[in-house]
């Protein structure tokens, strides 16, 4: 993916794909393309590039050196600016989405281990159905009829579908943040920060996230 640095934070991200690796200090990616018309970046501009990998997420700033055709692929010579180096946990690309989730505060033996940096969750007991508005691999935007005050410790769960099959997430979360939803009475927006989670999960919320905004790309440009 590649972002504009002189747009507005989010407005502005074009899916690409690497074409080549020419060596450390040049690389080649596809011209991207929006609404099947290709998007011009100008030569000489610097943008936010992000990688994604088998090792996980990679970001780096990179100058458009050049603009040419090979064969019938319109390509873009780039110069890395910076090293590049992993994705951090504060910059996961959010997004926004309609899921259903369902959550609870944890009872006090879950609390225990997740002092310890262990999941436990007792089995049956009541919880909240909510909407998840925006997700990544850091944590989820949710609205509730319940509100949870910041710094409380939830369970909470969700499907994704990977790969064509629906699998099911049991997560421990800390609320940042909550406040009524304005205009909506009894309505609650929360931010939710992942505890204690595998990376080998993370990295699948990732990927489902990155295929999801792809088919949403996809469908955009017909």
């Amino acid at each position: 993916m590649v972002k504009d640095k002189n747009e507005p934070e989010g407005k502005k991200n074009y899916e690409s794909r690497v074409y080549d690796v020419l060596s450390d200090e040049e690389f080649e990616i596809h011209m991207p393309m929006e609404k099947s018309k290709l998007i011009l970046l100008p030569v000489g501009g610097v943008f936010d590039f992000y990688f994604y990998t088998t090792n996980g997420l990679y970001q780096c700033n990179a100058r458009v050196k050049d603009r040419y055709k090979t064969g019938s692929t319109y390509i873009l010579l780039c110069e890395p600016a910076t090293n590049l180096r992993k994705y951090q946990r504060r910059e996961y690309y959010r997004f926004a989405c309609i899921l259903k989730m369902s959550s609870r505060k944890l009872e006090e033996q879950e609390l225990e281990a997740a002092q310890r940096n262990e999941k436990y969750y007792q089995a049956g007991l009541p919880m909240t159905h909510s909407v998840i508005v925006d997700i990544s691999g850091g944590g989820v935007r949710f609205v509730s009829k319940s509100r949870y005050e910041p710094g409380t410790l939830i369970y909470l769960t969700y499907v994704l579908n990977i790969n064509g099959k629906d699998k099911e997430y049991d997560i421990t979360g800390k609320i940042l943040d909550s406040y009524e939803v304005p205009g909506k009475e009894g309505q609650y927006e929360h931010r939710v920060k992942y505890l204690n989670m595998e990376n080998e999960v993370r990295e699948e919320i990732i990927r489902y996230i990155f295929e999801e905004e792809r088919k949403n790309r996809q469908r955009r440009n017909g």
